[in-house]
């Protein structure tokens, strides 16, 4: 009788350890991609940001050519963040929906708003926009963005 109740006290113990070694759904794994994009955008840490982009990686933004490569997209990031240099954001949400997983390629969309605070006397920018991904999970396992695109969308 001892035995058997010692077997599922294991089991209990157990399961925090097992729980953490065993692999994320792909739905989860994506869900933790856009939490680290959240984080890495909140502390506007641009290597975080560049890092989550795969190599061939493509970004459409309105009024703008294609960014094409990571490189590409690391060096308007900089001249994004060098414009406002001293800007702090000050609040970043963003929210995914419709994740779709097929083998290595997802796609999802999302809504964002951010503000910034503006160095200076200007003022901030509080602004929303919706976005279309495609992920693609690479060699080691890792979601990367594929395709970004971006459009401005309108206050709640």
């Amino acid at each position: 009788m001892r035995k058997i109740l010692i077997f599922p006290l294991l089991l209990t113990a157990a399961l925090p350890t097992i729980a953490q070694t065993m692999p994320l759904s792909p739905r989860a794994e994506i869900e933790a991609f856009n939490r680290k994009l959240e984080d890495a955008t909140r502390r506007m840490d641009n290597a975080a940001i560049v890092a989550l982009w795969a190599d061939d990686g493509i970004s459409l933004l309105p009024s703008t050519n294609p960014i094409v490569g990571k490189a590409a997209i690391a060096a308007f990031i900089d001249s994004v963040t060098t414009q406002i240099k001293g800007a702090k954001m000050e609040k970043y949400e963003l929210e995914c929906f419709a994740i779709d997983v097929s083998g290595d390629i997802a796609s999802e969309w999302c809504s964002e708003h951010q503000v910034v605070v503006m160095p200076g006397d200007k003022p901030p920018f509080n602004g929303r926009g919706k976005m279309l991904f495609v992920l693609r999970r690479g060699l080691d396992g890792k979601w990367r963005l594929q395709r970004e695109m971006w459009n401005q969308a309108e206050a709640d």
